[in-house]
């Protein structure tokens, strides 16, 4: 079962979808529409519909070539339900070390959400090693810059809240391992091919990036 750093080392692109408010009618459909795209994590925050059951249907449909997740995780119990599910990616808003530390516990990749050095140590200290600025438009990539200068080389930050194609590149070059995209890709009434071609933008952008790099 793949996780981030397979993923990655794969070729796969560093996103995350974030399927804010999705039906698990329409979860697998718009999953497969990612995929296709070439996105490989995608995350259901728990304040959708029925998040759960839609987190169960993707892992059971791209479980073994996509790493599945919740967002918006606030407690231990919530970190207990999502390892029923056999999904293995929790997202938080915050930087709480019972639920961090929970996550590391039952064998899923934390991402915790910070703003500032003090959480983002926190959040290392318990044991997290990919950490999730939110929200990420508002703090800027000057800030970003900053926290890399005193953070661990071996903590990878993803930004997220207001991303988007246009401003990918300004985050890699700031020092994010990757982003987060919610409304950019997803938002309650799109469907399938409206996410996937949105997705498929999105990683023209990355790949347009890594080629540069080249």
């Amino acid at each position: 079962m793949a996780g981030i750093d397979d993923l990655l080392a794969a070729g796969a692109p560093p996103l995350i979808a974030i399927l804010r408010g999705v039906t698990p009618a329409e979860v697998v459909d718009i999953g497969a529409a990612l995929i296709a795209a070439g996105v490989r994590v995608i995350e259901v925050p728990l304040n959708s519909p029925d998040p759960f059951v839609s987190i169960e249907a993707l892992q059971a449909e791209f479980g073994p070539h996509a790493l599945i997740g919740a967002g918006t995780v606030l407690d231990v119990e919530a970190v207990d339900r999502l390892a029923e599910t056999g999904a293995r990616l929790m997202v938080a808003p915050n930087t709480d070390r019972h639920v961090i530390a929970r996550a590391i516990e039952l064998g899923l990749e934390p991402m915790p959400g910070f703003l500032t050095p003090s959480e983002a140590i926190a959040a290392t200290a318990a044991g997290a090693r990919r950490l999730k600025l939110f929200p990420a438009l508002s703090a800027g990539t000057a800030h970003l810059k900053a926290l890399c200068e005193v953070l661990p080389l071996d903590v990878g930050i993803w930004a997220v809240g207001g991303v988007d194609a246009e401003s990918l590149g300004g985050w890699i070059e700031a020092g994010a391992e990757g982003v987060a995209l919610g409304g950019a890709l997803y938002r309650p009434g799109n469907c399938a091919g409206e996410v996937g071609a949105k997705a498929a933008l999105v990683v023209e952008a990355w790949n347009k990036l890594k080629g540069s790099k080249r």
